[in-house]
């Protein structure tokens, strides 16, 4: 009788202290009334009673790669380049920066298909001539996540656009142009190409703001960002329309192409000239009096933002993408008045002071 009651004893202490085991291992209710199990021990736990394939590295623990396509050679994407670099080091990212040498959509094209190759998860370009690269930009987006930064391709598969509101960009330069001629004065515009979409927003944007004070646009002239080119139009302008009152450059080249033009012609403070970005030659310009102003951007941030969402993207993250898919970067007009302070910001971002 006495072994039967030390026994039944014995029995009760080892199921309490299993009890007490299993409960202080966390496999017990929580006192909310729900159950939480950390994602590792619910992942093991799968694997092992389902027997199913081991749990794949995640995204997260992958060193991104992505890469940012220009579509000219300009000193603005030098700027774009330093925030693509920014972001790769807060974002742990890889990027690779391409700069088609020739600004032609064939070589946009073959840098294209090469980084693909290479295995990018994703490309931010600024395509040369969007209607005609719809195409080209449909096959990138389906093996890649394809943005567009600096100009858009509206009609294509790419995920969101990256850039300035070129339309209203266009009208900034309007206001520059009526501050600095009289109503009716003679324009001509400078750009690179008129295939692009921000070269026909910007361009659309300049006559929206003019046309009320009667400001005429007498030509356009394109260069295929030839600067040799640019330098020979305005030449020849001057020659041809000796009453032109002022030249609008609307990529970031045409601002010193038409500074040496005009200078090479001797009429260096006789004709007014805004234009587009941040160039050094262009700000001196502004800063001497011989530029009235340009409209800047933020190329800087074109890059970084471009590079943020990709990676973004490569963890499968949409929340930072708008519904109308277009993330607007807004820009500063520079004149005389506080080209100063603008350019020793811009020197701070580039690292050279």
């Amino acid at each position: 009788m006495k072994v039967k009651i030390i026994l039944s004893f014995l029995v009760l202490v080892g199921l309490f202290t299993s009890t007490s085991l299993m409960s202080s291992c966390g496999g017990g209710p929580k006192t909310d009334g729900t159950q939480q199990v950390a994602p590792s021990q619910r992942a093991s736990s799968g694997a092992k009673q389902l027997s199913e394939k081991p749990t794949l590295q995640p995204p997260s623990l992958k060193r991104v790669k992505v890469a940012f396509i220009t579509n000219n050679a300009s000193d603005f994407w030098k700027i774009a380049e330093a925030g693509t670099q920014k972001a790769a080091g807060d974002f742990g990212v890889e990027v690779i920066f391409r700069i088609p040498s020739a600004g032609t959509a064939e070589q946009q094209q073959q840098i294209l298909q090469d980084l693909i190759t290479m295995g990018v998860s994703g490309i931010a370009i600024s395509p040369k001539d969007p209607e005609n690269q719809t195409d080209m930009l449909n096959e990138a987006a389906k093996k890649v996540n394809l943005i567009t930064q600096d100009s858009d391709a509206p009609n294509s598969l790419r995920k969101c656009y990256i850039g300035t509101n070129n339309f209203e960009a266009g009208i900034e330069a309007g206001k520059l142009v009526q501050a600095c001629t009289p109503p009716g004065s003679k324009i001509i515009v400078c750009v690179g190409t008129l295939d692009a979409q921000n070269a026909r927003d910007r361009l659309e944007g300049l006559k929206k703001q003019i046309e009320s004070t009667g400001h005429q646009i007498i030509d356009v002239r394109t260069d295929e960002t030839d600067r040799s080119k640019a330098i020979a139009n305005v030449q020849d302008a001057l020659v041809r329309y000796p009453d032109v009152a002022c030249f609008v450059g609307l990529w970031s080249y045409n601002g010193p192409a038409i500074l040496n033009g005009v200078r090479d012609s001797g009429k260096l403070g006789q004709v007014k000239i805004v234009c587009f970005d941040e160039e050094d030659e262009t700000l001196q310009g502004v800063k001497d009096g011989y530029i009235y102003g340009t409209v800047v951007q933020q190329p800087f941030e074109f890059g970084y933002q471009s590079v943020k969402i990709l990676k973004e993207l490569a963890e499968g993250d949409e929340s930072s993408i708008p519904p109308n898919k277009q993330i607007f970067i807004p820009t500063v007009s520079i004149t005389k008045d506080n080209v100063d302070e603008f350019w020793n910001n811009l020197k701070k971002i580039l690292g050279k002071s």
